[in-house]
């Protein structure tokens, strides 16, 4: 299996994803850590996160797996969301929330 499978794989079988460096409980840094303040100020209780800092191959493969090239990245159902600062816009504006009920994943 590619690095790029195994990431397809993770984005497909998990409802909410996100690759950060750290983990949502240890963050490794700031944009992680806002990262994971949204999804939780956003009511997502449970989601697969992916520490990159822990296998370079998926460090390096997530930047080309969505064309993206900075950590966090957010994938809800399968789809790319984006970044830190999209994350950011999203929630203030209020398109993050009702992506996620869209998707079913908050109430």
């Amino acid at each position: 299996m590619s690095v790029q499978d195994i990431i397809h794989q993770t984005v497909t079988e998990n409802p909410v994803v996100l690759y950060m460096k750290g983990t949502p409980q240890f963050p490794q840094c700031g944009f992680s850590s806002t990262a994971a303040q949204i999804l939780k100020l956003s009511g997502v209780a449970q989601y697969a996160s992916v520490n990159v800092l822990e296998n370079d191959e998926i460090r390096n493969g997530i930047k080309e797996y969505a064309n993206w090239p900075t950590i966090p990245q957010l994938y809800i159902k399968g789809e790319f969301v984006g970044g830190c600062d999209i994350m950011k816009e999203m929630y203030q504006s209020g398109e993050l929330q009702q992506m996620l009920k869209d998707a079913g994943i908050v109430a």
